[in-house]
């Protein structure tokens, strides 16, 4: 019986794990993005990483990323169009998920 309750809690483990890097990814996903909207939009600085905070905090409306590409869609107002935008999101999930990877 001990077997199997470190094989159950090894996978629970790994659950745990698992949920937490991509937690993790899509943070820092959606700061790469607000920053490079920030970009688009003339922000630098503390501005643009306050704005790119907006865009994090935004993701925790609903779940998906619908959320967090309406506050970046609305924000530009035209400076990309909708198909630019989910490019830059799905390049910068990528991006995101090596980096943290690479921190592991």
């Amino acid at each position: 019986m001990s077997t199997f309750n470190d094989r159950e809690k090894a996978f629970e483990n790994k659950f745990a794990h698992d949920a937490e890097m991509q937690f993790r990814a899509e943070a820092r996903r959606n700061k790469l993005l607000g920053l490079w909207a920030a970009d688009l939009m003339g922000k630098t600085g503390a501005e643009a990483d306050a704005y790119a905070a907006e865009v994090v905090k935004s993701d925790f409306e609903e779940a998906g990323d619908e959320d967090v590409f309406r506050k970046v869609s609305g924000d530009l107002n035209g400076k990309a169009d909708e198909a630019t935008i989910r490019e830059q999101m799905q390049a910068l999930k990528v991006q995101a998920k090596a980096e943290i990877m690479s921190e592991i």
